[in-house]
């Protein structure tokens, strides 16, 4: 028995495909095209009732027990503690995980997602507005990334889910219009992020 992805091709549906990748754990994909409303079917609302894709179900949860999980963060912490990959068992060593993986769920992914919105609204007035407020704001958090990676290989020193979390959402850093040649140490982050071989077959699963 496989687990079940429910996603598509966006920045938190990519956290899952990479993040089941590096834990090797076998799984099959179910597509949910948002473009047609499918987050929407009765089927998806009974495992993800805030109708907002991934969700995963796993057959073989706790005590052997099928479960479903929704929300990405919720999702890359069961995968973590499932496998007992990239989260650390210590409390301490943990912490700077759970930083960075709070850091990119509510800050590096709403504000670039609000870049992607008014980057299609039609009003230029409402469009200079939302793009002169989301992009300052994503650039900053850019920066807040690049002085981590300063210090630090990975964001929370060891590969992490932090790092699949935040992965995702920098892979779409050309329509954020963000040029990682201004951020260098994201940019070495990135890079060798994206050379990693389960990272390039999490990319590559057709997720639309």
């Amino acid at each position: 028995m496989t687990i079940e992805l429910w996603a598509f091709d966006t920045p938190n549906g990519r956290k899952i495909s990479i993040a089941l990748e590096e834990m090797e754990l076998p799984y099959t994909v179910k597509v949910v095209d948002i473009r047609a409303g499918e987050q929407h079917a009765p089927e998806f609302l009974r495992i993800s009732p805030n109708n907002r894709i991934p969700a995963i179900v796993d057959p073989n949860g706790p005590n052997g027990q099928p479960i479903s999980v929704f929300e990405s963060g919720a999702i890359l912490l069961y995968l973590a503690q499932k496998t007992g990959r990239f989260l650390p068992s210590d409390l301490r060593m943990q912490v700077p995980v759970l930083e960075w993986l709070m850091w990119q769920m509510g800050g590096f992914g709403p504000m670039p997602g609000q870049v992607h919105h008014f980057l299609g609204v039609s009003d230029q007035t409402d469009q200079r507005y939302g793009l002169a407020r989301y992009s300052a704001e994503t650039r900053r958090l850019y920066g807040v990334a690049d002085r981590r990676l300063a210090e630090v290989e990975y964001f929370a020193g060891e590969l992490s889910i932090a790092d699949f979390a935040i992965l995702g959402w920098a892979w779409r850093h050309e329509r954020h219009k963000v040029d990682l040649a201004d951020f260098p140490n994201v940019r070495r982050w990135y890079d060798a992020m994206m050379a990693r071989p389960a990272i390039q077959r999490g990319f590559a699963v057709p997720l639309s």
